[in-house]
């Protein structure tokens, strides 16, 4: 399975948002979506492209499923824009 295209992933708005979101730390699908004007089940898909491009990690405590920054894809994304610093 190839891994989804992080720069794909946050195309969109909401994506961003979620992401923002999670800066201040991990937070459950119900958490992301008070802060949303979408439906819970449009902030789980988004959270799903998240995943797919491997931008956010999840952990499941109980029933609840807790979201946070980090991985590859963010890495992948950081090493892309560094060469426009570097130059």
């Amino acid at each position: 399975m190839t891994e989804a295209d992080p720069f794909a992933a946050l195309a969109d708005a909401n994506r961003r948002r979620l992401m923002e979101a999670l800066r201040d730390g991990p937070k459950t699908v119900n958490e992301l979506a008070s802060r949303l004007p979408v439906s819970r089940p449009a902030v789980s898909q988004h959270l799903k492209a998240l995943l797919d491009a491997r931008l956010v990690s999840v952990r499941a405590e109980g029933t609840r499923r807790w979201y946070s920054i980090g991985g590859p894809g963010l890495t992948r994304l950081n090493l892309w824009l560094d060469q426009f610093w570097q130059a």
